[in-house]
């Protein structure tokens, strides 16, 4: 009987460690498509930023193109003002020439401003050109860490799930029974020390009677409160014994 407390003693470590090997092994999925989730930030970042810039050059050339026009609207116009028969006619084509020439002037400021601020696009691009590369760089690492701690754990826990069931068939059948019902119901926590005379777990005293019981160590006893299988180890004093030993030296 006390042979099964020893096993289960074993076995209550190991299912904590399949427990923490199985929680990281799922988590680590999760922190691949975290980082993932970041480098479509640093996509759409640069998209934005190139595609400021191509609008930035559209609106540029539709501009010049407009000039293009206005400046044969011009020529069209003065050759039409040489053949003017009247002074009204006359002032009446140079004065959409001027309309045209300021509309020219216009548009040359406005792709002036539109230059200057290509420039702090292309910077924004070639930023955020790096900084997808390196973040791209970072995801690439973390999924291959992610792979080679995941194929790790995995290894690691075929050993695990096989040492437990070397443990397992040591148990006796009804007892190991038990165990998997207070693991179940406690989450991997089924046994609970009881040295002071009381549950480490549900923290709750023992009757007088019943911890003398689980001292003689001759029987498996389980909490009353919580139903953990309760265990017993004092502290041993070894200060005589090396006192002693000393003095013999």
């Amino acid at each position: 009987m006390l042979k099964d407390l020893a096993l289960a003693l074993r076995l209550q470590a190991v299912d904590r460690k399949i427990a923490s090997l199985e929680a990281e092994i799922a988590t680590l999925p999760k922190h691949v498509a975290e980082i993932e989730k970041q480098l479509e930030s640093h996509t759409r970042q640069l998209e934005k930023d190139r595609a400021a810039l191509t609008a930035n050059g559209r609106d540029r050339r539709q501009l010049e193109g407009e000039i293009q026009g206005h400046q044969a609207k011009i020529s069209k116009l003065r050759d039409q003002s040489l053949q003017a028969k009247t002074n009204e006619q006359y002032r009446a084509f140079q004065n959409e020439i001027s309309y045209a020439e300021g509309e020219i002037r216009k548009a040359e400021d406005r792709i002036l401003d539109l230059m200057e601020r290509s420039e702090a696009l292309e910077k924004n691009v070639a930023a955020s050109e790096v900084d997808l590369k390196k973040q791209s760089q970072h995801v690439d690492a973390e999924k291959k860490s992610a792979r080679d701690r995941t194929a790790a754990d995995q290894k690691q826990l075929a050993e695990v799930n096989a040492e437990r069931k070397t443990i397992v068939a040591e148990m006796t059948p009804n007892f190991y029974a038990t165990y998997e019902r207070i693991r179940k119901k406690t989450k991997n926590t089924p046994i609970a020390d009881a040295t002071d005379g009381r549950c480490e777990a549900c923290r709750i005293a023992l009757r007088p009677q019943y911890f003398q019981d689980l001292r003689r160590g001759d029987q498996i006893l389980l909490c009353e409160s919580c139903g953990r299988i309760l265990t017993y180890n004092p502290v041993v004093d070894v200060s005589g014994d090396l006192a002693a030993s000393q003095q013999i030296a």
